[in-house]
C-alpha cells in the first residue's frame, strides 16, 4: 500500500509547470476585467484585461467566452493566493515582434487600429505591440488635429526596428504619396482638354479655386467661373463643393479649368440679339468716370459712355444713374470677336427742335480692356 496520502496522490495527478512557460487554457469564468482558465494545473489561472492586451478599454467579456481556448504565458506560478498568473499579450508581443520585424525586412504594408492620439503622433496596436507613427509621417498633408485617427484602422509601413528598446516607428506617408503618384498618373492618362470633368472643391482664394481632380488639382480660376463677372470666388464657392469642369489646358502637371460651357455662352446667339439698333433693356452694374456698364445678362455687359446718357451734358454718370438702375437704350455698336456692345440713351430721345438732328456718336470700347485695366488698378 502507497505511503502517499489521497492529497500528494491528487496532486502528483497535475501537470508541473513554471514562469515563462506557454500553456494551454479553458475558460471557464469571464468578467469585463478578468477571466479564469483552467490550464490543466492544480490551481486555475487569472489572465487579467491588462495581461491580455495594451488596448485598457478592451471588455473581456466580449472577446472572450466560456469554453474558448487559447495560448497563454505563465507569468507567475503562485501569486501569493495559489493563484497562477497568466498573460496572452506578452505571449502576442513576443510573436508580434517577429512578425513586426518580418514586415520590416520586407517593406510589408500592415493594417492596425489608433489606440492612443500623443502631441507628437499616432500609437497603434499591432499584434499587441504599440507603434509610435510621428505626427510628420501621419499624412501627405499638414494636419493640425490628429484625433480624428483615435479608433481608426490605418495602413503603414515599418520604419525603424529595435525590439531591445522596443523602439518600432510606423511610416503612413510614404504610401499616401506613393498612391497619390499613381493616381496623378492615371489621370493624366485618361484626361484631355475639351474634356468635361467632375471635381471637389478643395480650396478657395481671392483669385481662384483650386479642385481636386483625383490625383491632380486643377485652378479655376476667377475669370473662368463665369461667363458673367465674379468680384469674390469665396461668394460662389466653398471647400467640399462638387463641381462639374471643363479641362481648358494642360501643361505638365498644372491644369487650367473652366466653367464656361459652349453650350452656356451668351454670346453664341448674340449676333441677333444684340444687332445695331435693337432696343435693349439691362441694369446698371458699375460705373467709371467715362461711362456705365450696364448688364443686359450674365456675362453680357455693354458700355454706355457719358456722352450718350443724355442730350443734357452729364459731367459723371453717377450724376443720373445709380448701380442697380434699369435702362432702355439703343445699341450703337457691336462687335462679336471683341465682345462689345455700346449703348445710347441719348439716341431715343426726341431730338431738340431748335438743333440739328445728329446720330448718336458710335462709342467703340472694348470692354474686356478696361475691366482689365481697373484690376490693375485695384491691385496697384
Amino acid at each position: 500500500m502507497s505511503d502517499l496520502t489521497f492529497e500528494q496522490m491528487l496532486e502528483d495527478s497535475f501537470k508541473t509547470i513554471k514562469n515563462g512557460e506557454i500553456v494551454e487554457g479553458k475558460v471557464i469564468d469571464v468578467k469585463p476585467n478578468e477571466a479564469v482558465l483552467n490550464i490543466g494545473y492544480k490551481s486555475d489561472g487569472i489572465l487579467t484585461r491588462n495581461e491580455y492586451s495594451n488596448d485598457t478599454n478592451v471588455d473581456l467579456t466580449s472577446v472572450l467566452h466560456v469554453d474558448d481556448t487559447l495560448e497563454v504565458k505563465v507569468i507567475k506560478v503562485n501569486d501569493g493566493e495559489g493563484q497562477v498568473l497568466l498573460s496572452y499579450k506578452r505571449l502576442a508581443i513576443d510573436k508580434g515582434n517577429q512578425r513586426i520585424q518580418e514586415a520590416f525586412e520586407n517593406a510589408e504594408v500592415l493594417k492596425a487600429k489608433v489606440v492612443e492620439v500623443l502631441n507628437g503622433g499616432l500609437s497603434v496596436l499591432f499584434d499587441e505591440v504599440r507603434i509610435f507613427i510621428p505626427a510628420s509621417l501621419v499624412s501627405n498633408v499638414y494636419e493640425k488635429d490628429l484625433t480624428k485617427y483615435q479608433g481608426q484602422e490605418i495602413e503603414f509601413v515599418i520604419t525603424e526596428y529595435n525590439p531591445r528598446r522596443r523602439r518600432y516607428i510606423g511610416d503612413r506617408k510614404q504610401l499616401l504619396v506613393a498612391q497619390k503618384e499613381e493616381q496623378q498618373r492615371e489621370l493624366f492618362e485618361k484626361i484631355h482638354i475639351g474634356d468635361v470633368v467632375e471635381g471637389t472643391v478643395k480650396n478657395v482664394t481671392d483669385f481662384g479655386a483650386f479642385v481636386d481632380l483625383g490625383g491632380a488639382d486643377g485652378l479655376l480660376h476667377i475669370s473662368e467661373m463665369s461667363w458673367g463677372r465674379v468680384d469674390n470666388p469665396k461668394k460662389v464657392f466653398k471647400s467640399g463643393d462638387v463641381v462639374k469642369v471643363l479641362i481648358k489646358d494642360i501643361s505638365g502637371t498644372k491644369i487650367a479649368l473652366s466653367m464656361k460651357f459652349d453650350d452656356t455662352n451668351p454670346w453664341k446667339d448674340a449676333e441677333k440679339k444684340y444687332a445695331i439698333g435693337n432696343i435693349v433693356k439691362g441694369t446698371v452694374a458699375r460705373m467709371t468716370d467715362f461711362g456705365a456698364f450696364i448688364a443686359l445678362e450674365e456675362g453680357v455687359d455693354a458700355l454706355l459712355h457719358v456722352s450718350q446718357i443724355s442730350k443734357e451734358h452729364v459731367q459723371k454718370p453717377e450724376d443720373v444713374l445709380k448701380i442697380g438702375d434699369e435702362v432702355e437704350a439703343k445699341i450703337v455698336d457691336f462687335n462679336e470677336n471683341d465682345h462689345k456692345i455700346s449703348l445710347s440713351i441719348r439716341a431715343l430721345q426726341a431730338p431738340d427742335p431748335e438743333e440739328k438732328e445728329e446720330d448718336a456718336d458710335e462709342v467703340s470700347v472694348n470692354i474686356d480692356e478696361v475691366i482689365a485695366a481697373e484690376e490693375a488698378g485695384d491691385e496697384e
